[in-house]
């Protein structure tokens, strides 16, 4: 669902959106990837997305990165500025905040 919300967003500035279900869907893509930037989730399910920052620079496939997160952990944040992340955005909402679409 917010995968979906983020490339309806982006494409109404009208940036160009693909979406993989997976860090290994899009590493078997990457090569052939012409994306300026990449929005990746940090927690990506059965790895994360600080994993496959790694994979993606051990490939020399150099892609600014910007990773997104719901969860407040300043190792995290580290990591992720250690591999060399461009921005770390952090959506922290309260716990009774609910929104309708």
């Amino acid at each position: 669902m917010v995968r979906k919300a983020l490339e309806v967003l982006l494409s109404s500035f009208e940036y160009t959106v693909e979406l993989y279900a997976s860090g290994e869907a899009f590493l078997e893509r990457a090569a052939a990837c012409t994306a300026m930037c990449l929005l990746i989730d940090v927690q990506l399910g059965s790895s994360s997305g600080i994993e496959l920052a790694r994979q993606l620079a051990e490939a020399g496939l150099n892609f600014p990165i910007m990773f997104m997160t719901a969860n407040v952990d300043k190792a995290l944040q580290r990591q992720a500025l250690e591999v060399g992340c461009v921005a770390y955005l952090q959506n922290r909402l309260p716990r009774n905040c609910s929104a309708t679409f």
